[in-house]
């Protein structure tokens, strides 16, 4: 049982900000913007974040000093993002040109930086970590949920819970749902009932960059306690994950899942003794992921439906 409970608790580390990153791409991609530049807002935003604990945690320390670094993760994300709107939206340039763009210079400038601000020259960003809960008050008593969910956890893993909740509300129960949707599918429409197609556009953009800011501190918090200018091409797992689950919150959730459980098999096998015994090398276990998304891809990507309108620049005087 306690080889359950280790699986479970690395899983929900892995899988919470590839669900975040996900739901960001899904509000971009929902209003007609492919969002491949995730991989570089999650750098941008891992990176000030860390940079932010790294100067205050002599000062702060808890779970207050992590929500601060969430605003700032969140706030660089949806700033970075902008990049990415002004060219796809306003320059009608090719969206995955500029985003393979900003996934390029996010972890140099991260790199430069890091050089820059550190005294001994290291690129690495330290940070202390203090903010794993040991066990919730209350709900860390229950049985066997409650060791699964609320003992050894972060408050990253239920702000993924709370964000797909708010995503799957705003998507179908609100005008601005409704509107983001139209302008993904049918924005010549949208624009004829008076929706402004680009500020529309602009939104689900910047919700996107901060959903991927965010995910790229919580990334790293329950993985490192150092930040090294890169997120192991969680970015582009989290497309993965967009595509396999249908630009669909619920969708989006299990498949989130899924990958997670690979992730945790490729990093986390030797704490599995049926795996660690089985002598495969390390390297086959990295790979993991990778292959399962290929697979996954391979007999997925036929039936993907994604927004009619998704990468297609638009332009208000065509018909």
């Amino acid at each position: 049982m306690d080889t359950v409970y280790f699986l479970v608790q690395q899983m929900m580390f892995f899988s919470i900000p590839l669900l975040i990153v996900a739901l960001g791409g899904m509000f971009s991609e929902r209003s007609g913007v492919v969002n491949i530049a995730l991989e570089g807002i999650m750098v941008a935003g891992a990176f000030a974040s860390i940079l932010f604990l790294n100067r205050m945690q002599d000062r702060m320390s808890g779970q207050w000093l992590l929500v601060l670094a969430i605003l700032i993760a969140a706030a660089t994300g949806m700033v970075f993002s902008l990049l990415h709107a002004y060219a796809a939206i306003n320059l009608k340039s090719d969206q995955t040109i500029s985003g393979t763009a900003l996934n390029m210079i996010a972890p140099a400038l991260a790199i430069y930086l890091a050089r820059s601000l550190n005294p001994s020259g290291l690129q690495q960003v330290q940070f202390s970590n203090t903010f794993r809960l040991v066990k919730v008050p209350l709900l860390g008593d229950i049985p066997i949920l409650g060791r699964l969910l609320f003992q050894n956890a972060y408050i990253t893993t239920y702000l993924g819970f709370i964000i797909l909740a708010v995503s799957a509300f705003v998507l179908y129960k609100t005008r601005f749902g409704l509107r983001l949707r139209a302008c993904g599918e049918h924005p010549h429409a949208a624009d004829s009932v008076g929706i402004n197609v680009y500020r529309i556009r602009y939104a689900g953009v910047m919700i996107s960059g901060a959903l991927a800011g965010l995910g790229g501190l919580v990334y790293v918090i329950p993985t490192s306690t150092n930040f090294n200018a890169t997120v192991s091409g969680y970015g582009f797992l989290a497309l993965a994950v967009l595509i396999f689950g249908q630009w669909k919150p619920r969708r989006i959730l299990f498949a989130a899942f899924f990958f997670g459980l690979m992730k945790t098999i490729a990093s986390a096998y030797s704490g599995l003794p049926v795996l660690a015994n089985l002598g495969i090398p390390s390297d086959i276990y990295k790979m993991v992921p990778f292959i399962a998304t290929l697979i996954v891809l391979m007999f997925s990507s036929k039936k993907s439906q994604a927004p009619r309108a998704s990468g297609t620049p638009y332009d208000k005087g065509s018909r």
